[in-house]
């Protein structure tokens, strides 16, 4: 999605009350510590390149409503994941490209900085393979994912630059319709292309080429409907949910689920508010929020005093107007286990959108990642299962895009 703080389409669903406690049993917490965790859509590079902000610092998510920093990952066990390079979508002129490409490479070095920055704690993953290694060694994993493919413009040759710089997933469409694909949520309401515009499909041939997983999250169903029907390799969505649950564009139906899991794909669970049940209305809140949101837009640097002056706005709107409505853990998990009782714990993953609008009432931040451990244990699912839910099926995906590659 994008930045917590940066708000965009994510005011509804940052945070405004405390979490929800709950004891994880010891044999519990040992037993996700074991595991290799993944989330498959971190928008947490945003805060990278906050004035004052570090990865290596822990932070309050009441605070500073980040999400994800090395000490909380360690504490919530959380091993690495998918690190997104989100572009706002722009004008489609050649202009608006140029602005955005420049944008997503910087974007993309801000993650290859990390890296480099503390080796110790840090590891780019460029293979499927390279996850458990890194994670036994300590380190959190570092693959790199594109959200909205907006900045190739119009030159699909492009993803090659960003492969070379560690990309291996990527998504088509955010918000609205772009020149690769149709949108779920474009303002319209109405589609442009019917699924993948020509310039998508040549877009999709050059993924598969490259090894490079395709996305479907944020795109229409028809998009889904024309990867699943031309893509070489299986497909991800990286952070979504489910229809049957709540009706809601950005989710999908169980038949798109039978479909996706019949091609080898897997959809991984988000936990973004707004898509997990219907929350009452809230006017006041809504209209401050989107008097502060034009002041935070994802490509305008913010200075530190000035980061520090919305902040406190920030506070000072969930201090009047509280949001008293938020979606909660159960409603996350009702997304959960309905896709696992749809196509099994061989389809499903975690993709939680954090930083990015994602977080609920008890899963506030990656220290309450346990609680998922917790409830699929309580649901029935066994270690083996676990392990494919939380990583598993994901590296298998990949594994299947480098086998493919270049056929």
């Amino acid at each position: 999605m994008r930045s917590m703080l940066l708000m965009g389409g994510a005011l509804t669903a940052l945070l405004a009350g405390p979490a929800q406690a709950q004891q994880i049993p010891r044999a519990v917490m040992q037993l996700h510590q074991r595991l290799v965790t993944l989330d498959s859509h971190l928008d947490t590079p945003a805060s990278l390149d906050l004035p004052g902000w570090s990865i290596e610092e822990g932070h309050d998510v009441h605070s500073d409503y980040t999400q994800v920093d090395l000490p909380r990952m360690k504490k919530g066990g959380l091993d690495g994941g998918f690190w997104a390079i989100y572009t706002p979508q722009g004008p489609l002129t050649q202009e608006g490209f140029r602005k955005a490409r420049d944008f997503a490479i910087l974007r993309g070095m801000s993650i290859r900085e990390m890296v480099a920055s503390d080796p110790a704690n840090f590891q780019l993953a460029l293979e499927a393979k390279d996850a458990a290694p890194i994670a036994a060694a300590g380190k959190r994993i570092v693959y790199m994912s594109i959200e909205n493919a907006y900045p190739l413009g119009e030159d699909v040759s492009l993803l090659k630059t960003f492969y070379d710089m560690g990309v291996r997933v990527s998504g088509f469409a955010h918000f609205a319709h772009n020149q690769f694909a149709d949108s779920s949520t474009d303002p319209s309401k109405k589609p442009r292309y019917g699924g993948l515009s020509p310039l998508g499909k040549e877009l999709l041939k050059e993924m598969n080429r490259l090894g490079i997983v395709p996305d479907g999250s944020h795109s229409s169903d028809q998009v889904l409907d024309d990867l699943l029907a031309l893509s070489t390799t299986p497909v991800l969505l990286t952070h979504s949910g489910c229809k049957a649950v709540y009706d809601h564009p950005r989710n999908i139906d169980d038949d798109h689920l039978r479909a996706l899991a019949a091609k080898g794909g897997v959809i991984q669970m988000n936990a973004y508010g707004g898509y997990l049940r219907a929350s009452k209305p809230n006017p006041a809140r809504q209209e401050a929020f989107k008097a502060l949101a034009g002041q935070m837009q994802e490509d305008v640097k913010l200075t530190p005093e000035k980061r520090a002056e919305l902040l406190a706005r920030r506070r000072e709107i969930d201090r009047l107007y509280p949001d008293t409505d938020r979606p909660t853990f159960d409603d996350f998990m009702a997304h959960m286990l309905h896709a696992l009782k749809v196509v099994g714990p061989d389809h499903v993953g975690i993709g939680l959108d954090w930083d990015g609008g994602g977080g609920v009432v008890g899963l506030e931040d990656v220290v309450d990642l346990p609680k998922i451990t917790a409830a699929l244990l309580k649901a029935g699912y066994s270690e083996t299962d676990i392990q494919k839910i939380w990583s598993g099926n994901v590296l298998r995906v990949l594994a299947a895009a480098e086998a493919a590659k270049g056929k």
